[in-house]
């Protein structure tokens, strides 16, 4: 199992409308890769920032690339990322998972 993490910041005036957008647009778009296996989408207010990070869990490389594309390790954005982003991070980090306990 492969975890991809990616990292996002907008302006804390736009991270409940950012919330919204990611539960609504991203999470399906992930979820309806085959060999996804989770999503996470955690949320920490820093002052006027927040910091958005997307933790998702995969089968496999290919899993990866039928999402992200080739280089895999490139974030992948939507345009309306335009709308609330501060900064495009240009990657993202990929970890095997050596441990687990599910719920």
């Amino acid at each position: 199992m492969i975890a991809r993490i990616w990292h996002g910041r907008t302006p804390l005036e736009k991270a409940d409308a950012y919330s919204k957008f990611l539960n609504v647009r991203a999470i399906p778009d992930y979820r309806g890769i085959p060999g996804n296996l989770a999503v996470h989408i955690l949320r920490r207010d820093d002052g006027d920032t927040t910091h958005f990070y997307t933790f998702t869990l995969w089968e496999s490389l290919e899993a990866i690339q039928k999402f992200a594309g080739s280089p895999i390790d490139l974030a992948k954005y939507y345009p309306e990322d335009q709308e609330f982003l501060l900064e495009f991070e240009p990657h993202v980090t990929h970890c095997d998972v050596v441990g687990s306990a599910p719920s």
